[in-house]
């Protein structure tokens, strides 16, 4: 099979595409046959050994892929050849073939398409976290969103809409906070500068506020960092929730501890892969909450570019340079839904 290796730390750029054999799975894994993988921002970093877990060399990048099981462990019950999965693993996603465990997969609703499952899953399950379980954000509140046309600041924005919040996006263009709008926010903030100094930071939280009636947000969920965070926090309503989600700006903010103090307000982590292993099974009451959700019609994935196996250095780079809206997925092309390789191991099975 073919799979995108990373096989020293660095660019993008230095990826290869080379072929590799086909993984087998344990006893408690399945094998599935790859039809997209998302491109999320943790990969961006763990090519360049950037990020908290690091792989031995080499490795193929993608942590989230869509497509069907081929082959199954002996000790698995839930799953079978044939069946359409999201597969979630710490890495490995951008090959043809992944093997992952039993429990990092997720079956497909029949109206949801590969690409959209490959996107869907990440984002959305990392922001229902963040709103529902850490934030406990009611209706009537307001919600802040920084980074709001990235993955999972649109999921963000899709969710507290549906979860009956009033949401402020923030985004860097025009375009980016266009797509916002098309996707339930109720008002948008356009930085002040692609560098915030005092300044600019001061004049983003005076807006923050003025979209909040002079109150503040209730709830400011942060995947940025850097030099948005404490305007951001500086305009969180008493009681509010800052949501530390990550740091797609590339820095980690110092802010002032007396800022919550006098705010009354509660900083918190969201750390939704820590969270997924500790407690399985609301995790899954989650994932079927976001499901029913999508067949109502209340989450619609925006992905903004399709690419090619071959092509993920590419993507890759377009999501490092923020220039992505939403999503970026990568696909496999097959011969046929399931692949001549996948077909034949079905038969295997079958035998």
């Amino acid at each position: 099979m073919k799979a995108v290796l990373c096989k020293a730390f660095g660019p993008p750029e230095a990826l290869t595409i080379e072929d590799v054999p086909s993984p087998e799975p344990q006893d408690d894994q399945v094998v599935i046959a790859v039809h997209a993988a998302a491109v999320n921002f943790p990969d961006t970093l763990i090519v360049q050994n950037k990020y908290q877990f690091k792989p031995a060399l080499p490795f193929s990048p993608g942590s989230e892929v869509a497509g069907r099981i081929v082959k199954v462990g002996a000790r698995v019950t839930s799953l079978k050849p044939g069946d359409r999965v999201i597969g979630q693993a710490m890495w490995g996603g951008f090959a043809e073939e992944l093997a992952v465990h039993e429990s990092g997969c997720t079956p497909i609703p029949d109206q949801m398409d590969f690409n959209t499952a490959a996107a869907f899953l990440m984002t959305y399950g990392t922001s229902h976290y963040a709103l529902r379980r850490r934030a406990a954000i009611q209706p009537g509140e307001t919600l802040l969103v920084l980074g709001a046309a990235g993955g999972v600041g649109l999921a963000a924005v899709e969710l507290g809409k549906a979860m009956g919040a009033r949401v402020i996006a923030a985004a860097s263009s025009p375009e980016k906070l266009k797509t916002c709008v098309e996707h339930g926010a109720d008002a948008t903030i356009l930085y002040p500068s692609h560098t915030l100094g005092a300044p600019e930071q001061k004049a983003f939280s005076e807006e923050i506020k003025a979209k909040t009636g002079g109150q503040g947000a209730d709830v400011v969920y942060d995947p940025v960092g850097g030099a948005y965070s404490e305007p951001a926090l500086r305009a969180t309503n008493w009681g509010g929730r800052f949501l530390v989600v990550g740091f797609a700006a590339g820095g980690i903010p110092n802010v002032p501890l007396n800022l919550p103090l006098l705010k009354g307000c509660s900083v918190v982590g969201v750390f939704w892969g820590g969270y997924t292993a500790r407690d399985r099974a609301q995790h899954k009451e989650n994932v079927a909450e976001l499901m029913a959700m999508y067949r109502h019609g209340d989450l619609a994935p925006h992905i903004s570019s399709l690419y090619p196996l071959e092509r993920a250095a590419d993507a890759l780079v377009e999501l490092e340079s923020r220039r992505a809206i939403g999503k970026v997925v990568l696909t496999v092309e097959r011969s046929d839904e399931l692949g001549s390789r996948s077909i034949d191991r079905l038969a295997e099975v079958s035998q």
